[in-house]
């Protein structure tokens, strides 16, 4: 029997959006102005408060969803705290985290689990769900401030202004990073706010957006008309020229996401981490996920590997074992469909190939670091072709394209015309994934000559203004897409 194809559930409109000129030159610019205008005592109020108008934007009626969420953890915290015995103490976390994950289970995987039983047997009914938008960000964060409390990580908070601000902050409230309250919580009360924090925020902000509305829509253009071309009529050059397009329209849309929130938290004197560091440098699938969405790894390395006992185990099944969790969790996390699943059980069996072998640490000749690097980028790749299709069959019928099987031509007026129209952003793309334009600023930067440091700055501001009157531009044309991972 085959696995049956299952829609996502349907989003509502939400929160708006970063790139949208609603957010950039009136809600950003008013939110900044009255925080700075406001007293000291008045800002975290403030800050809650523009949150969930952002929030509840598109859709007020999932602020109940939110706020629900969070009072049922901030007073989950309070009594894990005041309890002093282990066993009522181990009771009320694990109430806890079932009350969370109910929660997301509801909203994101009921509808999954009813159509496949169905698929199965049972007659069980069928109703549609609205899927609230970044739930499954903000239950994690909010799962992990109870957790950090019970493991005496984090001090309990009694102020629920504290927590709510820190579960629904504005810039991260909806595609991460997913932040943890013992990173921010002096933050919340003693932070400072700095000019240069704040310029480098906009820097920031800058980088990201023009990675969001320059690169990733872009890139979502060549991609979106790839994977929607029939199977026979798509060329082999052209499947992969449309999942090399969806490999960075995925990088610089959810990397633009983290580089605008970290940016806009650096505008309010918040400093988030980092939450993407080049991952298609990597050399191995490991280091991938050690740069790609860097805290959500983190989450689960912290609150389900190392629980489990992570590598330190007696036995190597046992490691196996904890792996094979981590990542059936990771792809359930992505979405309800078998799609995500797979996706996450093939970096599973990628991740215990690399741990049960140390490949590619044994490797002693160039050649065969260089060749495990090319099979590392080639895993990503077609693992996005599966997270992107529409089914478990669409994405199989891809990969089949790929390498002709459906009886593809190898080139055609697809590709000339994708090449001819897109070459400029491909290369732009190639170019932004690597860490050249950094190490070449930062070698100059540490020139001995006071006048090529000082050129050096002069140039960046230039820069950074005309990409983002260029990614402007983007906007005014009507070139505009909501961020992929809105939907996770």
């Amino acid at each position: 029997m085959s696995l049956p194809a299952v829609a996502a559930p349907r989003q509502m409109r939400g929160c708006m959006l970063f790139s949208s000129n609603i957010f950039l030159f009136l809600f950003l610019p008013l939110t900044i102005i009255i925080y700075y205008v406001l007293p000291r005592r008045l800002r975290n109020a403030f800050l809650f408060l523009v949150s969930l108008i952002f929030y509840g934007w598109g859709e007020p009626s999932f602020l109940f969803v939110m706020l629900g969420c969070i009072a049922f953890d901030y007073v989950f915290a309070i009594i894990i705290h005041k309890i002093e015995k282990p066993g009522p103490k181990r009771a009320v976390l694990a109430f806890a985290i079932a009350c969370n994950l109910g929660l997301l289970f509801i909203y994101k995987y009921l509808n999954f689990t009813v159509t496949n039983l169905n698929q199965l047997g049972f007659h069980l009914p069928y109703k549609e769900i609205v899927l609230p938008l970044g739930i499954s960000f903000f239950t994690f964060q909010a799962m992990s401030y109870v957790i950090d409390v019970y493991r005496n990580n984090a001090k309990v908070q009694y102020n629920p202004l504290n927590i709510g601000l820190y579960i629904t902050f504005f810039p991260q409230l909806v595609a991460g990073p997913i932040v943890r309250y013992q990173t921010i919580a002096d933050q919340i009360i003693t932070r400072k706010e700095t000019v240069s924090d704040f310029s480098e925020g906009v820097r920031r902000f800058i980088i990201g957006f023009s990675k969001k509305v320059i690169l990733a829509n872009n890139m979502a253009l060549v991609a979106d008309a790839a994977f929607k071309a029939a199977d026979p009529t798509r060329t082999v050059a052209y499947a992969w020229i449309g999942a090399l397009a969806y490999a960075f329209q995925i990088l610089f849309d959810f990397s633009g996401y983290s580089d605008m929130a970290i940016g806009m938290g650096k505008m309010f004197g918040f400093h988030f981490l980092e939450n993407f560091n080049y991952p298609y440098i990597s050399a191995s699938i490991s280091e991938f996920w050690r740069r790609w969405h860097i805290s959500l790894g983190q989450w689960f390395r912290d609150y389900v590997y190392f629980p489990l006992g992570g590598s330190r185990v007696k036995s190597r099944w046992r490691m196996v074992f904890n792996l094979f969790v981590v990542w059936t969790l990771t792809g359930i996390w992505h979405g309800a469909s078998w799609n995500f699943l797979i996706w996450g059980l093939g970096y599973f069996v990628l991740i215990a190939f690399e741990k049960l072998t140390d490949i590619p640490n044994r490797f002693r000749h160039a050649w065969q670091k260089v060749a495990y690097r090319i099979f590392t980028l080639l895993c990503v790749l077609l693992g996005w072709v599966i997270f992107r299709a529409n089914g478990m069959q669409a994405g199989w019928n891809y990969l089949l394209s790929m390498v002709g099987a459906n009886g593809n031509a190898l080139a055609g007026v697809d590709v000339a015309g994708a090449l001819r129209d897109y070459w400029f952003f491909f290369l732009a793309a190639i170019v932004c994934s690597t860490p050249v334009f950094l190490v070449a600023k930062n070698k100059l930067m540490e020139s001995k000559h006071r006048a090529v440091r000082v050129a050096v700055n002069a140039l960046s501001v230039v820069a950074y203004l005309f990409i983002f009157i260029w990614a402007f531009s983007f906007l005014i044309l009507g070139s505009q897409n909501p961020f992929i991972y809105f939907n996770f």
